[in-house]
């Protein structure tokens, strides 16, 4: 596993072998930030991020490489938490980040209280538990972490469909690659 591309490109990310994380693949995540991007290499400038249930932190890590000027990393798991922070390190990356140890709705309830508002906001649940997608998307319709015109995309099973909407936002777009798939959804204005 690798950085894509941006200030970090080729660079090598850890991964934990025989454990319940599965990072977004290289091609996935190439995809995922050609759709983002369209073109635009500063399209992401400034932007922030949330990088839920983060693994190993390869998505958010690949936003700061293109750019991005905050990424928050939640993670449940120590260890996975603690594997994102040594990517960070391994990379020299000290600021525009900030990992949290919290569970994703707990996360979201602290972020909110801070009046953190998001650019874009990626999740990657174990697929095997389909209802923490419905149960991330619902939240983050209600919170007030999205802006207008926000993105939100969720990574999922190719067999699973997460749904069309909730609240205010609404999925726009669906890529399929092997047995993956992501499906986007913008907050309305």
């Amino acid at each position: 596993m690798r950085v894509i591309a941006g200030k970090f490109r080729s660079r090598p990310l850890r991964s934990m072998r025989g454990k319940d994380v599965r990072p977004t693949a290289d091609r996935l995540r190439e995809t995922l930030f050609d759709v983002l991007t369209a073109g635009n290499p500063v399209a992401l400038e400034g932007t922030v991020w949330l990088d839920l249930y983060a693994g190993t932190g390869a998505v958010g890590i690949e936003a700061l490489s293109r750019g991005a000027g905050m990424v928050y990393f939640v993670e449940s798991s120590r260890e996975a938490a603690g594997l994102v922070s040594e990517n960070l390190r391994s990379l020299g990356i000290t600021e525009g980040c900030q990992v949290l140890r919290l569970d994703v709705l707990r996360a979201l309830e602290e972020l909110q209280s801070r009046a953190v508002a998001v650019d874009f906001a990626f999740l990657d649940p174990p697929y095997r538990i389909e209802e923490a997608h419905l149960n991330t998307l619902e939240k983050l319709s209600q919170a007030s972490l999205l802006k207008p015109g926000s993105t939100v995309v969720a990574e999922h099973q190719k067999r699973f469909d997460p749904g069309d909407g909730f609240g205010g936002i609404k999925r726009y777009r669906v890529l399929e690659q092997g047995d993956a798939a992501l499906s986007f959804y913008r907050k309305r204005s």
